[in-house]
């Protein structure tokens, strides 16, 4: 794809259940793998929930991992959402990829006002990194019959980012600031 084309993102739950939907425009690549842009005002839905971002964002496609990385511009409740997911597949502009549950969380430092999260009290400190969803990612596995092999790698892949994002390992490092800055071009121009 070229850079500036338009795509579009359909999460699934397991069992080929609706979840995340929203469009973007393909960034470009390097050698983390394929950046998405998505501006702020993108609107995102799902059953029974929607929402228009409040800052703009890039997602990382890693070829083969079980992770999908989305940085946060300043001014809301994270900088850094993963979302734990089988590997994430092109269907021509479409990216498709199922949820499983588990969220690898960075709270930006300083905390921005607590009207812009959505909890009232922070689950850890500022520029804190925490998993998400744990709960829901037990139940799941018994309500939607992961199988096991689904279950070790999503656990892993959940360790694995908790690790690298803590010691700021690339692409955890700053990386995406570029291509935050390539999606305000893009948006502006």
């Amino acid at each position: 794809m070229d850079p500036g084309t338009p795509i579009s993102c359909e999460m699934s739950k397991w069992g080929d259940r609706p979840h995340w939907r929203f469009e973007g425009v393909f960034l470009g690549s390097d050698e983390h793998g394929d950046w998405l842009g998505f501006p702020a005002g993108t609107h995102n839905h799902r059953p029974g929930h929607e929402f228009h971002s409040a800052v703009d964002c890039v997602t990382l496609v890693q070829p083969d991992r079980w992770h999908l990385p989305t940085f946060q511009a300043p001014g809301i409740w994270c900088d850094l959402y993963v979302d734990v997911t089988t590997p994430a597949v092109w269907e021509g502009e479409v990216l498709r990829a199922v949820d499983l549950d588990l969220d690898v969380i960075r709270l930006p430092d300083p905390l921005p006002p607590v009207a812009s999260a959505p909890w009232d009290v922070p689950p850890a400190g500022p520029g804190e990194v925490f998993v998400d969803d744990e709960d829901e990612f037990a139940e799941h596995q018994v309500a939607y019959g992961y199988p096991t092999d689904v279950v070790a790698a999503a656990q892993a892949s959940c360790d694995e980012l908790v690790a690298a994002v803590r010691a700021g390992l690339a692409p955890y490092d700053g990386s995406h600031q570029r291509w935050l800055a390539e999606l305000s071009r893009l948006t502006t121009a």
